[in-house]
């Protein structure tokens, strides 16, 4: 069957199941109370610092320029034309989901170290506020360095693929696996940014598209396990400063990795974007 009959109802037919309440000001404001009332009852200066920590904007330390641009490689599926194919995985009736780790369209698991990708996004021309209601789609390879839709032994697969929309904190988080590294690149995690979920149908809607790196030091130690076949051979020949996406410059795109090989790994990265 051709992949791209699988794509029917669309992402349309999942905006209903996903919106979720933001947090209102009224909420905000209730913290402030309660903060009020722990510096009334002589509570240390430290509590009432986070306290009164502005919920909309982050600190000097945490606000990054502009993550850069890059490209979305030969594998995107956003509709666009890649390796001489138009397919589109944001087509597909539930890419809008958490968990990407199973395929819609044959109900097959991605197997692999479990991988928590936590995004945050923040709108670099208003002191790094986080952006809401932003889409954001998300894809990369499986454990031994293969694409779905389009590398030949999972061309019937669209997992480790997914769209999430940001919440109030400007958070999107995808459950999946943690990627191999494939001869000639960097391990790397692909994602587009969307102005909304409504407008995340395809390539030519995108404000921003870039790239997440991997630190080598855990790269090493996954790819020591068995599944990972080929990863550590071809991380040897690599570097971040060789890498054609990120010889650059990475620091904007280096995750912060935490976690083990028994319980998983969750790798977290703010993107500044300018909206």
């Amino acid at each position: 069957m051709d992949s791209r009959d699988l794509f029917d109802l669309g992402l349309q037919a999942d905006l209903a199941m996903v919106r979720q309440s933001p947090i209102t000001r009224r909420d905000v404001l209730k913290l402030g109370l309660v903060g009020i009332s722990a510096l009334l009852a002589g509570c240390t200066p430290a509590v009432i610092t986070s306290t009164f920590a502005s919920p909309t904007t982050a600190s000097a330390t945490d606000c990054p320029a502009t993550i850069p641009g890059e490209t979305a490689g030969p594998y995107p599926a956003d509709g666009s034309n890649a390796s001489n194919q138009s397919l589109n995985a944001l087509a597909l009736s539930g890419i809008v989901r958490q968990d990407i780790r199973t395929s819609l369209s044959t109900g097959n698991v991605a197997e692999g170290i479990p991988f928590t990708i936590e995004l945050t996004l923040v709108n670099t021309n208003n002191n790094c506020a986080p952006l809401t209601d932003r889409a954001l789609y998300l894809w990369h390879c499986n454990r031994v360095g293969e694409y779905s839709l389009y590398s030949a032994n999972v061309a019937a697969e669209d997992y480790l693929r997914g769209v999430q929309a940001s919440n109030a904190e400007g958070k999107v988080t995808f459950t999946s696996i943690f990627p191999a590294c494939y001869r000639g690149r960097w391990p790397h995690v692909h994602f587009e940014v969307y102005p909304s979920l409504e407008q995340a149908t395809a390539a030519n809607n995108v404000i921003h598209t870039s790239q997440m790196a991997l630190p080598e030091d855990i790269c090493k130690t996954v790819y020591a396990i068995d599944g990972y076949d080929g990863s550590t051979q071809n991380l040897s020949e690599l570097s971040l400063e060789t890498d054609n996406v990120f010889r650059d410059g990475y620091s904007l795109q280096m995750a912060t990795l935490s976690g083990n090989v028994t319980n998983g790994y969750t790798a977290k990265l703010t993107v500044g974007i300018p909206a």
